[in-house]
């Protein structure tokens, strides 16, 4: 289970009698160890089953924190920091540990009491419980040193503070499993393409993703290999989640032994995403299809015409949205019904549309494929799930790569589409179709993307601060004026 290691602050300004009541020392229960402790315990109880919180020992000195820093840097099991200074901590001697932190930092700026005892207060209780005085002095060595970090403010107990140490948690994992992310591109990129393209280099001293070829030959050899067993096995999960609406038994088969390939493939290489590209299937009957949706539903990235970029950005994003309620998943923009006033995207793919967004039981069906010139493939069928959601994409411009994050609305499909044999999303953008998609054209928004109805603009924005990437935001509040602040 990933971590959030918690840093109280203090100092020895007040003496040894103060300092063992901040100390996180079960011996010392008393007064405001106890509120440390307090603290961790109840926010382990509401964050259950999202993150463990575990406590370091409190910084009082400059060696404290840089021992407390590198013991969050070498702990693999952490994702993350939470720190507050419960009275004041002078911010100098937060320098060298901050300066060792490569991790996302939650500054908790709260208090042990929600309310102050007016008929008590004294000075020994003040100087206790100066948050207020501490937390801006280390507010103010975080903006000096430039560190990325969020800011949650309020009492800790409060459902609301809460809410925002989980969305803080679950976007540390997901940058955590940025840093620890295994790319396997089966083929380059699809020739010609511009978006999807880049600087794999780049993208591994950024975001930590490690984006390596391999030929599509290995899959094709792991397929091959598979045994009866393995493949029926696929079989009966494809028949107890899909209806089997083919008589072309063979081709499920086939994606089934593809499915089988990758598995092995992605468990004995340690990878979290993959790409494949139709102009490089040499080996393969088929372009994995049903076996690549499938994947996609258990976590797995994925990208199309070799996007190594939006294969390792669909796994994080999909990390990120872990538990809660809605899909996640890459898509690609198809085109438009533009009657006035009512203007819709159908979005779909090929074949790759992951099956969580399927609004009832997805079929599995075979039809030809006019791209490739492969066999006919296997591939789910369904109409997507409808709500508010994010289209969000992730471009290299070569001196600094870009999010754009756009808000829409996933609708259902007007009429019934019975020619076309693919997994069917449908949305609209915001605030309308004329300054939505001209804004994502203005952004450099490219073509694949991911869609979550699971995650919102404030999860993207948290991401986009942490890991210093620029964002550009589209939704209700971006005007006809605001398009000028698009150009790149």
């Amino acid at each position: 289970m990933e971590k959030l290691y918690f840093i109280p602050g203090s100092q020895d300004l007040y003496g040894e009698a103060c300092l063992k009541q901040v100390a996180a020392d079960v011996a010392c229960l008393k007064q405001v160890a106890a509120d440390v402790a307090e603290m961790v315990a109840f926010l382990n109880e509401k964050l259950k089953g999202t993150i463990v919180i575990e406590q370091l020992p409190t910084v009082e000195t400059s060696e404290i924190c840089l021992k407390d820093m590198r013991r969050v840097q070498d702990d693999d099991d952490c994702v993350g920091v939470i720190t507050w200074m419960h009275t004041f901590s002078p911010a100098k001697m937060w320098i060298k540990g901050l300066q060792e932190l490569r991790k996302p930092l939650l500054h908790l700026h709260t208090q042990a009491n929600e309310k102050l005892p007016y008929d008590a207060i004294d000075m020994d209780f003040m100087n206790l419980n100066q948050a207020a005085h501490g937390d801006r002095e280390f507010g103010f060595i975080l903006a000096k040193l430039h560190v990325p970090h969020e800011v949650v403010a309020g009492y800790y107990r409060h459902d609301d503070v809460v809410e925002k140490i989980r969305k803080f948690a679950q976007v540390a994992k997901a940058i955590g499993l940025s840093h620890r992310m295994r790319v396997a591109t089966f083929g380059n990129n699809m020739r010609d393409v511009a978006v999807t393209d880049g600087n794999r280099l780049e993208c591994e001293i950024k975001y930590g993703w490690e984006i390596k070829y391999w030929g599509i030959g290995e899959i094709a050899d792991l397929a091959k290999e598979a045994t009866d067993e393995e493949v029926d096995a696929k079989m009966a999960e494809y028949e107890s989640k899909y209806t089997m609406a083919t008589d072309n038994i063979d081709a499920v088969r086939t994606q089934a032994r593809y499915e089988v390939a990758f598995d092995k493939f992605i468990a004995a290489n340690k990878c979290s995403a993959f790409t494949d590209n139709f102009q490089d299937l040499h080996g393969l009957d088929q372009l994995p299809g049903i076996a690549a949706q499938n994947l996609m539903a258990k976590g797995i990235g994925f990208g199309p015409e070799g996007d190594y970029k939006i294969a390792a950005f669909s796994a994080v994003l999909m990390k990120m949205a872990e538990g809660r309620k809605g899909a996640t998943g890459f898509i690609e923009d198809y085109t438009y019904d533009l009657t006035p006033g009512q203007e819709v995207e159908l979005a779909s793919h090929m074949l790759e549309v992951p099956a969580s967004f399927a609004a009832t039981k997805p079929e599995i069906q075979v039809h030809p494929l006019g791209i490739g010139g492969k066999a006919d493939p296997a591939r789910l069928v369904f109409d997507g799930v409808t709500g508010d959601g994010i289209q969000v994409t992730l471009i290299d411009l070569g001196d600094h790569f870009r999010i754009v994050c756009a808000d829409v609305e996933l609708v259902k499909q007007p009429l019934p589409m019975p020619k076309l044999p693919v997994a069917r999303i449908m949305y609209r953008h915001k605030p309308n179709f004329e300054i939505g998609t001209a804004a994502w054209c203005y952004a450099g928004g490219a073509h694949h993307s991911v869609i979550s109805t699971a995650l919102n603009r404030a999860d993207i924005e948290m991401f986009a601060r942490l890991t210093g990437t620029e964002l550009v935001t589209i939704g209700d509040d971006t005007t006809e004026e605001d398009l000028r602040r698009f150009t790149i």
